[in-house]
């Protein structure tokens, strides 16, 4: 890179995730720049997630958000876009809850505020890798465990934190965006990918192969290497 001073990276992980979630990742990244994780486990909407990300983050940073840390990318997008020098949103989209999924999430909820927490079911673990990495129970583990970490009130807060709809603002977004999505990702789609990179100027759309959600995890040296390229040209 031909910067001199390193720069700030600040990384957004998903729900029920935490920045365990970059540790395959971490000596890479830590070569590109002074890594930071953002925290989304204190706050019970997205906006608010934004703002207490803000308020703990270096003056300017370029911006990593992981699928619900991609929503609140963009939101840091809407309320302080000068602090932003270059933004990655990985696995991610900007499309808004249905009202099918804001019941089925509300009704989640409920139910898990009368259970004790047990951590994230089998079909949710499944659903978010490969279906070839269904069956690597280190990998299932390492999700079950940042689950767990988080618990009961971060799970009700994180369920509860139901995304808006402003697709105005994709096209307000001015710096340099690497858009990464997955071939096998059954939680987010390579239209809504595709959708984002259409409405934010300039973006370079990586898809990454046999690969489930948790890119970060599955393939984190094929990420690595996308955003080392990404960056070199910044």
């Amino acid at each position: 890179m031909p910067h001199n001073d390193p720069r700030d990276l600040l990384l957004l992980p998903g729900f029920m995730l935490t920045e365990a979630l970059w540790d395959d990742m971490r000596d890479g990244l830590a070569a590109l720049g002074r890594c930071h994780f953002g925290d989304l486990s204190q706050d019970g909407s997205i906006i608010d997630m934004a703002a207490h990300v803000l308020a703990n983050a270096p003056p300017r940073f370029i911006l990593f958000g992981f699928s619900m840390g991609g929503f609140v990318a963009q939101q840091i997008m809407r309320q302080a876009p000068e602090r932003v020098i270059a933004l990655a949103l990985l696995n991610t989209s900007s499309r808004a809850q249905t009202p099918q999924e804001m019941a089925q999430h509300l009704a989640q909820i409920d139910m898990a505020r009368n259970i004790p927490f047990k951590g994230l079911t089998s079909r949710a673990l499944a659903a978010s890798v490969h279906p070839s990495r269904r069956g690597d129970i280190a990998l299932r583990d390492r999700l079950q465990a940042m689950a767990l970490k988080n618990g009961k009130e971060v799970f009700l807060r994180q369920m509860g934190a139901l995304r808006s709809d402003d697709p105005a603002g994709l096209e307000k977004i001015n710096c340099p965006p690497l858009i990464v999505t997955s071939s096998h990702d059954a939680l987010r789609s390579l239209a809504e990918s595709e959708y984002m990179a259409q409405a934010i100027a300039g973006s370079r759309l990586v898809v990454i192969p046999d690969c489930g959600h948790m890119t970060p995890l599955e393939k984190p040296l094929e990420l690595l290497a996308e955003i080392r390229q990404w960056l070199a040209q910044i």
